[in-house]
């Protein structure tokens, strides 16, 4: 995929995922863009729809939010880019430093796409049981990114066999088809089912609108992750409540590189600790007096007090005085030594 490597051992691949948050203003997807590129993701997201190749009078909305749209298919054609305008697309993520991907709806999609000189494949989840399709982007042989949002496990074999069919590279998102996804739907659990199951590289595509499951996955060993953003939660669209703001993308970012960082590096305790002796010793705690007591005292616990610097007698080596007899008087404020007991 470009220069990027996506897998164990390599960094967690990021997708910002656009969708339709443009509503159809190319300005606005190319502003997005250029927001994206100051986040540290990797890759930016759009979807290719052709109103005529995929859909028709008769689908019905998801969310009816959009009163210019009498029906669905109005609302594809108003999201519609020419190949051209694409191709700047493409080509303004390049310059930017970002992989440019887009999730095709049609053949006519998948042809366009290819003509642009896509790098990778992202499928969503509603195309898993489209095998036809899946057959025509697999034969490309470039690296494909399937979402499982609405999937039995039977149908993802299918797809994954059809996938896999022509040598390609395939990646698999655990997804749920939830818009926003409550965290008890989030199916952790699923990315290191879908990683035993295939063996391949594993993500989340999330749509919580927060930035927590991104960085639990990142936990669990995801390699992918992919998540809606919009500019403000002001913005405009029923994904806005799905999706995370350019600065929580960013956030995601810096916490996936973060966690990536610490899992990478083994500790062992004891060497830790014996590398922090002088922190230990500031914040270790000795015995000390905490009255004036004379020759031949026998030490209480009500007499003495364990306080910080840890230069003297160890706290943990208490009980071994408790009960013995003080060889010398002693003052208040000093520390115990082996010395003042017989």
């Amino acid at each position: 995929m470009d220069d990027h490597l996506v897998g164990p051992g390599h960094p967690c691949f990021v997708i910002a995922e656009i969708g339709q948050a443009h509503d159809g203003s190319l300005g606005a997807a190319h502003a997005y863009v250029d927001a994206v590129a100051k986040t540290g993701a990797q890759a930016v997201k759009f979807q290719t729809h052709i109103a005529d190749a995929e859909s028709s009078h008769d689908e019905e909305f998801r969310v009816n939010g959009f009163p210019q749209d009498s029906t669905r298919y109005d609302y594809w054609k108003r999201m519609e880019f020419t190949e051209t305008q694409w191709a700047a697309l493409a080509k303004h993520a390049a310059d930017k430093g970002l992989v440019f991907l887009s999730t095709p709806f049609s053949f006519e999609a998948v042809e366009l796409l290819e003509r642009l000189g896509v790098p990778a494949w992202k499928i969503g989840s509603g195309e898993t049981g489209n095998l036809a399709m899946l057959e025509k982007i697999a034969k490309t042989q470039k690296p494909i990114l399937l979402s499982s949002g609405m999937s039995y496990w039977k149908e993802l074999d299918e797809a994954i066999s059809v996938l896999s069919g022509h040598h390609g590279k395939v990646g698999v998102f655990q997804c749920t088809t939830s818009y926003p996804c409550p965290p008890e739907k989030l199916g952790l659990n699923v990315i290191r089912e879908i990683g035993d199951r295939y063996g391949c590289p594993t993500g989340l595509s999330d749509h919580s609108g927060t930035i927590y499951p991104s960085l639990a996955a990142v936990v669990l060993g995801a390699n992918m992750i992919e998540a809606h953003v919009v500019l403000s939660r002001d913005s405009f669209g029923p994904d806005v409540t799905s999706s995370v703001t350019i600065e929580e993308l960013k956030v995601i970012v810096e916490g996936v590189r973060f966690t990536e960082k610490s899992l990478a590096s083994i500790i062992d305790k004891d060497l830790e600790a014996e590398a922090m002796a002088d922190l230990r010793q500031l914040f270790g705690r000795s015995i000390y007096f905490s009255r004036d007591l004379e020759q031949g005292h026998e030490l209480a616990l009500s007499d003495i007090s364990l306080k910080k610097p840890g230069t003297g007698i160890p706290a943990k080596m208490l009980d071994r005085y408790i009960g013995r007899k003080l060889t010398k008087a002693c003052s208040e404020g000093e520390q115990l030594k082996e010395d003042d007991f017989s």
